[in-house]
């Protein structure tokens, strides 16, 4: 039987897909949290084969928490089960080590069966996120564009898109955390952006990295 956690904020849905695998012989839920502030822990405690992981929760959200699963626990095979589906999300949480992507709304079959192809050590998605991950390793503008980027502001972008804070990346690099933020106002001027979220995701689609 395939052991399940599911981190899910909506307290309707998390009973639904409750109901769902009681429904589902060799599907079992052996846990269903509504955050996952605890998720070093639960992996710990419960040692689940899959989890079902959305993406904004309150406190820390699901990209970050399936990072850290991964870390933990490269066997634990992680589907996110979110609402959304722009190439942001999408690729990071790739990136971070995520084996499916489904979007909510999808057939609950299709998701069952996601958990089982996962499980046996397989990858899945909707066809339309498979279409967009397709498009993107075949288009021709994804070359390893720099944007003219400093070796330096290449090592900045890269601990941002690890996920470390101003601070953290300062210490990181020996630098004052007023060099950095210099650092990070010269990588959005020459990369046309204006928040960490979208130099993240230039950068993720562009393949700096």
């Amino acid at each position: 039987m395939i052991q399940i956690l599911l981190y899910e904020d909506n307290e309707d849905l998390r009973e639904a897909v409750g109901l769902l695998f009681q429904a589902t012989p060799d599907l079992q839920l052996i846990g269903s949290f509504s955050n996952t502030m605890n998720i070093e822990n639960d992996l710990i405690t419960y040692q689940p084969d899959v989890i079902l992981m959305d993406i904004e929760m309150p406190g820390r959200d699901g990209l970050e928490a399936t990072k850290i699963a991964k870390q933990m626990n490269t066997d634990v095979q992680v589907i996110m089960l979110t609402v959304f589906e722009d190439e942001e999300r999408l690729f990071t949480a790739l990136r971070h080590g995520a084996n499916g992507y489904f979007i909510k709304g999808e057939p609950p079959e299709e998701i069952l069966d996601g958990i089982r192809v996962v499980y046996q050590g397989g990858s899945t998605m909707t066809p339309r996120l498979a279409r967009k991950v397709f498009d993107f390793f075949k288009s021709e503008n994804n070359l390893n564009i720099d944007y003219g980027l400093s070796g330096r502001e290449k090592e900045i972008l890269k601990l941002l898109i690890d996920g470390f804070s101003y601070k953290e990346i300062a210490n990181l690099s020996f630098i004052s955390l007023d060099t950095v933020r210099t650092h990070i106002r010269h990588i959005y001027e020459k990369m046309q952006v204006k928040s960490k979220s979208q130099a993240v995701g230039k950068a993720l689609k562009d393949r700096l990295f």
